[in-house]
Order: structure tokens, then sequence, then C-alpha cells
């Protein structure tokens, strides 16, 4: 069977045609088109002769005419296309368009007539203005062609010249489009921090696009994507630490509340790992390294609960000793508000801050700037803590005990019932008190005073690595990669030693004094090459007999040593004192603490720094020379047998015994023989140009009454800052007055003897000192100047020699030829 054959469905047919003359119109169709005027009006206005143009047969024309008119249809046709090629458009701006019947536009256009017809009509116009006008030649239109060819070569070389101000507007407009694009960052930054603060659960997903924008090119744009993404992490990072769900957790069913939870913690904590790491990256580049590094440390102040905090920790910690000044104070401060606020983190940043400060010390062969470590000064531990343990677990064993004996007690008494009855609210009273642990903010203290002895022990270990460092011989540590000989970390080591030194154990504490002696001697024995001792400074070696004697006073129930050679490196460092190279506030406090603090001391050694006190006034300035005189009046005041320094007999006055011969180059104090010596050196102070020193001297000379001593109860601290922190300038005072007085008195006195008199008083007048000193000066500058031109005109004339003699020569040379 072949396939059916479908059916043509064809077009009705149409009428018959019917000529006009067949055509008859009814009475009714004229009575209709009469009753409808109005909407038959239009066909007597139409145009008749623009119909017939478009129509190709014209009613009642000759075969011959038709013909005809097709050729000039035809030729017209040709000419409008000739035309259309040689005119030119009209800009529409300029111009209007026309709308044919077929409902096109058409613009005007212009004819473009060659330049050769064009040069023609203007010849022709100007010959038939002027007719003195001469026509060019064929050779002449030829050269004239050439030159137009020049010119159109030459502009064509200028449009050269002016590409590159083509490229230069080009390249303005990127710059608009790239500021126009930063604008755009800007806004869009702000429009997803606001909503990212507003909602942070909905619109999670915005902190990955400004992730994106912070990786532009641009830095202004990148550092303020940075600072957005700071602001919104301080504001939406929970309270707790985020903990991931695991699988078996993922396939569980949940409620939409739980998904949606989860999908918040996700991305904020992948955004927030991103973000650490490209600040990491950006520290290194200095461009960003303040901004990345500042980002960081508020970071790690806002959340340090939070996750990655290893990673800012070890951040921070390696830029504490960087050579920039801002970086080091923000990571410092950062630093120092952890170890102060310890309620954030509950102690546990600050243990793996202070560990990761002694690996950078390990590392660095403790070759760091002081800040990295003065940070552990900052650290608080809990002095109480281990007794108010030791009661928690003796009240713990107490109701233990009671506990048992309750329980035997009532096991004779009361039923099984009772017991269950019994265990089971024990065994709830236990639940809730594990859950009030739990929701409670206050911290367990075993688990506190573990942290605590972790977080002393590293610090000790930091402490002990400095001492060992500045104990190695001088030999040694100038052969260490970056060592300058110095000991930057040994000052806060030695303050952190004398704060922490009652909190540490006993064992080290006869080590520590070792080490101590040796850096106060600088290291030194006797007999040993200059290269084998510690390079130290004075202030050091003061700061480590300070040190010792905190460490003393403070564990002074276990400990029973002997700080004679610390006496003894005191009693000649003050021989090596300089004002403005060493510290003076150092110099006072050892003073305070070595001979003010304690109640008696020896008589000899007492003397002998009284003795040497004196001297050190005469040498150095007004406040260093207040400190040692008011702790001369306190060891003058405690020991009453000293006081013999004071009398003016052979021997230092009346004292028992055999007197030993003084020795001022003695290195000993106890033997240096002091007591056979006199206080001279107060006559001499006395008569200082400061007055609280001279009145000072004057009352420790005389020793008298309470009320006459001005600085009885002052201690060398204060003398020192008082006059230290002073800003007027102190002139001597010369009365010559009285001078002339006494003088005019002396009737019997011997005349004077040609010499310089020390003890006279004699008025100086600035204006001849000083118009002596300049017709002196002017007298030397007047014997170099007459140097200078002498030796100007002994070259002049060698060259004026020199140069006839090159003239004589010629001149022979010239004759022999």
């Amino acid at each position: 069977m072949g396939k059916k054959k479908q059916k043509l469905i064809l077009p009705p047919e149409l009428p018959p045609e019917t000529p006009d003359n067949e055509v008859e119109v009814s009475d009714e169709d004229v009575e209709f088109v009469n009753q409808n005027v109005e909407y038959a009006g239009f066909v007597s206005k139409l145009d008749t002769q623009s119909i017939t143009r478009h129509v190709s047969r014209v009613a009642d024309a000759n075969d011959t005419d038709l013909e005809s008119l097709y050729e000039k249809r035809l030729r017209k046709k040709l000419e409008n296309k000739e035309k259309d090629q040689l005119a030119l458009e009209v800009d529409p701006v300029d111009a209007l368009p026309v709308k044919t019947l077929d409902g096109k536009l058409y613009y005007r256009r212009v004819l473009n007539e060659p330049k050769e017809a064009k040069d023609e009509s203007k010849e022709e116009e100007y010959a038939s203005k002027d007719p003195a006008y001469l026509k060019l030649t064929k050779a002449e239109k030829r050269e004239k062609q050439k030159k137009l060819r020049k010119e159109a070569k030459n502009q064509s070389k200028e449009e050269a010249h002016q590409v590159p101000q083509a490229e230069v507007l080009v390249e303005v407009e990127k710059e608009l489009t790239a500021e126009e694009e930063n604008e755009r960052k800007k806004f869009r930054l702000a429009e997803l921090g606001t909503e990212l603060l507003a909602d942070p659960e909905s619109n999670i997903k915005h902190i990955k696009e400004m992730l994106e924008i912070s990786k532009t090119s641009d830095s202004a744009i990148s550092m303020l994507a940075l600072k957005s993404l700071l602001a919104v992490f301080k504001d939406i990072i929970p309270g707790y630490r985020i903990r991931l769900p695991t699988e078996k957790e993922l396939e569980m069913k949940v409620s939409k509340d739980v998904k949606r939870m989860r999908f918040f913690e996700s991305t904020l904590l992948s955004a927030y790992k991103a973000y650490i790491q490209k600040l990491i990256m950006l520290q290194r580049k200095t461009l960003f390294k303040r901004v990345a590094v500042r980002c960081l440390c508020t970071l790690l102040a806002a959340v340090p609960h939070f996750n990655f905090r290893e990673s800012l920790l070890s951040a921070v910690v390696k830029n504490m000793s960087s050579r920039d000044d801002v970086v080091r104070s923000l990571c410092c401060s950062t630093i120092k508000s952890l170890f102060i606020d310890e309620a954030k983190h509950g102690g546990e940043a600050t243990v793996e801050a202070v560990t990761m400060i002694a690996e950078l010390v390990k590392e660095n062969n403790c070759l760091l700037h002081s800040d990295s470590v003065e940070v552990l000064l900052s650290l608080s531990f809990d002095d109480d803590l281990k007794k108010a343990e030791h009661s928690g677990m003796n009240d713990k064993t107490k109701t233990k005990k009671s506990k048992k004996e309750n329980s035997l007690e009532e096991s004779n008494r009361v039923n099984e019932r009772k017991k269950v009855r019994k265990e089971m609210k024990s065994k709830t009273r236990q639940e809730v008190d594990a859950e009030l642990k739990a929701a409670s903010f206050a911290q367990d203290p075993q688990e506190r005073r573990r942290m605590q002895t972790e977080t002393l022990s590293a610090v000790f270990q930091i402490f002990f690595r400095i001492l060992k460092h500045a104990l190695m011989p001088k030999s040694q540590v100038g052969h260490l990669p970056g060592a300058s000989g110095s000991h930057p970390l040994l000052s806060p080591c030695l303050i952190g030693i004398g704060k922490f030194s009652h909190l540490l154990d006993l064992d080290f504490m006869a080590d520590l004094m070792q080490s101590l002696r040796k850096l106060a001697g600088n290291g030194m024995k006797s007999g040993e090459s200059s290269d084998n001792y510690c390079e130290l400074t004075v202030s050091e070696r003061l700061h480590c007999c300070i040190v010792a004697f905190k460490v003393m006073r403070s564990n002074l129930d276990a400990l029973n040593i002997d700080l004679q050679e610390f006496f003894v490196q005191f009693y000649n460092l003050l021989l090596e004192y300089r004002p403005g190279r060493d510290q003076g506030e150092l110099l006072a406090e050892a003073f305070k603490i070595m001979l003010c603090d304690d109640r008696q001391h020896d008589m000899q050694r007492a003397a002998a720094f009284v003795k040497r006190l004196a001297t050190f006034c005469l040498c150095f300035g007004s406040a260093e020379s207040m400190a040692a005189l008011v702790t001369a009046k306190h060891l003058l005041q405690k020991n009453v047998k000293c006081r013999n320094l004071l009398e003016n007999d052979a021997g230092g006055g009346s004292v028992a015994g055999t007197i030993a011969k003084y020795q001022p180059h003695a290195t000993d104090p106890n033997q240096s023989g002091v007591l056979a010596s006199v206080l001279w050196e107060l006559n001499l102070l006395t008569k200082h140009y400061h007055p609280s020193v001279s009145s000072v001297a004057s009352s420790i000379s005389t020793m008298g009454t309470s009320n006459q001593i001005h600085h009885a109860q002052v201690y060398p601290q204060q003398a020192y800052n008082e006059l230290s922190h002073e800003t007027m300038s102190f002139t001597q005072s010369l009365d010559i007055k009285k001078a002339t007085n006494k003088r005019s008195r002396r009737t019997d006195s011997p005349p004077v003897k040609p010499g310089i008199d020390l003890t006279s008083t004699v008025q100086i007048d600035d204006s001849e000192v000083r118009r002596k000193l300049g017709e002196h000066f002017l007298l030397l500058h007047d014997i170099k100047e007459n140097e200078r031109l002498r030796s100007e005109l002994q070259q002049l004339t060698s060259a004026v020699n020199l140069y006839e003699q090159y003239k004589k020569q010629k001149k022979g040379k010239r004759k022999t030829r």
C-alpha cells in the first residue's frame, strides 16, 4: 500500500473581469454615495497627475506615445544615478529631509564636481569678469598639481605628528574611565558593608565580593577594601570559636535555621582565613606593610578568642622587633593589651605569645630591639593562687570524709529505697554543678595555675638565655652574625628579674646570683686578658648590682648570701661613672637600695663610701652631687662613729686602737683605711655654685640639729630628680662690697705677692674682653689671609716665568729655521 495522496486546497477563483462599459450604477448606489458624502469626499482631493506618473499604463494613450514615455523615464533614471554618484549628502543636522509618497526619507544633496571641472569653471568665471586674465597652459597646470600633491603630503606628515596627541587623549579617557571604575568600587564597598552589618546571616555572600575587590591593582582601592573588611569582621565575628560540622553531622537531617547557621559559619570562616592570608602576604610589601600590620593587630586585640589566633600571633610577634617604629609600637601595644586583658581569651593567648617570644629570642640570638622583651614586664601573676588551691583541696578532702562517714551511718539506719534516692540526688547535684562550671565565666583555679606556670617558665627561659648571652666573652660575641658588641635586651631582662624574682624557684637562685656577680664585675678575673670579659657599660653593671639586692630582699627568708662583692664593684664603679654617657637614675637608685635602705653598715665600709661620695661630688654635676651628698648624710646619721671624719685632728679624730694608713687607690672599701683621713672635700663643696648643694654640704660639715638639716628626709632619687628637671640657670653671686669691706678692715695684713689669688673676686668688663678677643681674631685672620695671598702670588709668578721661557724657546727655533 502506497502512501495516501494529500489533497491540495486551492484558493477561491476570482470573479470574471467585466469591462467598464458594462458596469451599471444603480439608483441605490447613487443615493448611498449622496447620503455619505463625508466618507467619499477624499476621492475628489486625489492628485491624479502624480498618480499617472507612477502608473505604467496611461489611459487613452497611443502606442507611439507610450514608447517615448518609457525612453524619457529611463533617461531620467540614468541621470539621477549619475547625480547621486556625484552628489554629496547633506548632514541631517544641517537640513530637513523630504518625504516621498512611498514614505521614504531623502536628504538634499550637493553636486560634487571634479577638481579639474571646478578649476576650469573658476578660470572661466575669472576670464569672464577680468578680460586681462590669462589661462594656464598644460605645463603650468602640471606644476600646479605637483605643488598640490606636495602640500597634501605635508599635511599627512603633520597629521602623523598629531597622532601622539590622539594617544594622549586615549590615555586620558582611560584614566577617566579608571577613576569612574574606582568610584563605583568605593560605592559598592559601602553598600556591601552596610548590608552585611545590617543582616550578616542573610548577606554573608557579599563578603566574598569584598575580598575580590581587595585584589584590584589599585593600591588605594585595595587598602580601602582591607579596612572595610576589618570593620565588618570586627562586628560580625561571634563570641565563640567556630567548629565546622563533621561528615556524619552533615549527613543528618537538620532544620532550616541550622542549615542557615552552618552556611553562615562556613562562609565566614573561609573568608576570614583568606583575609588573614592576604594580610600576611601584604605585610612583606613596603607599600602595604603598615596597613596590613594595623589590621592584624586590631583583629588580634578585638577577637583573640576566635579561630586562626596562632597565625595572627605569629605575624604580630615577628614584627615586634621591626625597624619601623610605627609597626613596632603597634605590635608591642597589642601584645601588652593581650597580657593585661586576659578575660577575652582566658589566658591561652598569653601562653602562646610568651612561647613565641622565647622562640624569637632564640632564633635571633638575643640581638633584637629592647621593646620585644619589655612587653613581658606587663605580665601579672597571682601570688595567692597556691594558697587558695591548697585551701580548696583541704575543703574537698573534708567534704569527702564527711560524705563517707554520713554514708556509713545512713547505711545502718536507712533502708535501700532511701539509699537509691540519695544516690539519685547526688548524681543530679553533680550534673548541675558541672553545668554551672561550664556556664560560669570564672576560670578553674587549677587550669589558671597551669597556664601561669607555663608562662612563668617561658619568661625565665628568656631571661636566663639573655644572661647567658651577656656572659659570653667579647671574642665569641664578635664572631656572632649581626652582633655589634652591645646587649640591647639586658636592661629589660634585669628589670624583669627584679620584678618576678619572688616567683622563682630557690634551686635556681644560687646560679642567678653567681651570674649577676660575674656581670657586675664585667666577667673578668685577675690575670685574664681583656678579650675574655663581657663588654658591658657602667649603667648595665650598676643595674646588675641593683637587681642582686632586689632579689636578696624579695627572698630574705630563704636566702643567706654575702653581698660584699657587689659593694666592692659599686665602690669601683663610682670612679668609672660619666654623666653624659651613663644613666643618673640608675646611680641614684643604687645609692638608695645599696646604701640608704640597709639599717646598719660596717664602720670601715660606711666610712669608705662617705669619702668616695665626697670626692665624687667634686667631679660631677649638681644632680649627681646632690644625690651623693644625701646618701653620705644618711650614712653619717646611721653610723655615728664615722663622724670622726669631720674632725680636723690627725687620724680623723679620736678613734680607739691603731689606725690603718689611708690608701685612696684601694679597690676594696674595707682595706682603704679611710678612718685615717679627713673629709676636706666638704670645705670646697660649701662654695659650690648651686645653693642646694652648698647648703647640704655645710649641714653635713656641721652636723647640727634636725631642724637645721634641709634634706633630712629626702632620698637620693628625689634629690636627683629635683635638680635634673630644673631648667633655670644658676650664676655665681659675687658680693664685691663685702669683699672690699673685709679688706679695708684688715689693717695688719701682709703685702700681696705677685701672682694669681684664687680667693679674690675681680669684676670683669665683658665689653673690654669682647673687644680684645675681636682684635686678636682679626689679627689672626689677617695673618692667614696674607699667607694665602702670598702662596697665590708665588704660583702666578712661576706660571708667568714658565710662559716667558716657552716664548723664548719658540723664537730660537724660528731663527734656526
